[in-house]
């Protein structure tokens, strides 16, 4: 199954680089989830994740609210195209110990794939089959 037949219903959240990481971390909180994409001029810039909220600024001393996101969030990430299959991403996460993907159509974001949608999705297959 191409990854992003299991995103392509899900709102893409997504918070822009000038952003504070306070801001981020409020963002993903109300929305429930664990990473968000960060942009810059309408491209993907970066990602930042609740591991770097606590590596990169809790764990720093940094203040949230006067952190921007370009400061501390991962630059260039491993992205994958839209019809990239599931088990690829689910490889590349345990490979690389990331568990937020996104996913991307040449520069544009499509949306962004995380360990626990490829998990929901294993458990959904797995039952089908047995």
């Amino acid at each position: 199954m191409q990854v992003y037949e299991l995103v392509k219903h899900q709102k893409i959240q997504s918070m822009q680089a000038d952003q504070s990481a306070l801001e981020a971390a409020r963002f993903m909180t109300e929305h429930n989830i664990g990473a968000v994409p960060v942009m810059r001029g309408g491209e993907l810039a970066g990602i930042f994740s609740e591991r770097d909220l606590m590596r990169r600024v809790v764990a720093q001393g940094r203040s949230p609210g006067l952190t921007k996101l370009s400061e501390v969030m991962t630059s260039n990430p491993r992205v994958v195209n839209a019809e990239e299959s599931v088990e690829n991403c689910a490889f590349l996460m345990r490979e690389h110990g990331f568990r937020h993907l996104p996913i991307v159509q040449g520069k544009q974001l499509r949306g962004l794939i995380s360990m626990r949608d490829i998990l929901l999705w294993d458990a959904r297959h797995s039952a089908k089959a047995g």
